[in-house]
């Protein structure tokens, strides 16, 4: 059993950055995939980025143009989102999320419909106001 803790959300203004954070109880190297997941009120779940523990491989929603950066901290277990560019469209609740993969293509490929992922925080909430 993991939890995941997020932090780091809050109110800020179009052009502007946040860094959410994804506190994991124990580790999440290994065969994990990590990733961030977005839920705006009225919107499917949209997965934002994940990352393959196993060879550190990234992948992203293309809407996000280059603004959002995915990273782990190994030694902390803890999951980084860093958001730049922040649009406001951009609002939701923020999700971090966990599971088990054999490869970094299967970790990938979940990002789609967030489907594998068997461990998810309780979300962060982030407003990006105009």
């Amino acid at each position: 059993q993991v939890q995941l803790v997020e932090s780091g959300g809050g109110s800020v203004q179009a052009g502007g950055s946040l860094r959410l954070s994804c506190a994991a109880s124990k580790y999440t190297y290994g065969g994990f995939c990590m990733g961030w997941f977005r839920q705006a009120p009225g919107n499917e779940r949209e997965g934002v980025a994940v990352i393959y523990s196993g060879d550190g491989r990234t992948d992203y929603a293309d809407s996000l143009n280059g603004r959002f950066t995915i990273s782990q901290d190994n030694a902390k277990n803890t999951l980084y989102l860093q958001m730049n560019s922040l649009k406001p469209e951009d609002t939701a609740m923020y999700y971090c999320a966990a599971g088990l993969f054999s490869s970094s293509n299967s970790c990938s490929a979940a990002r789609w419909k967030g489907r594998g992922f068997i461990y998810w925080g309780q979300g962060t909430q982030v407003t990006v106001s105009s």
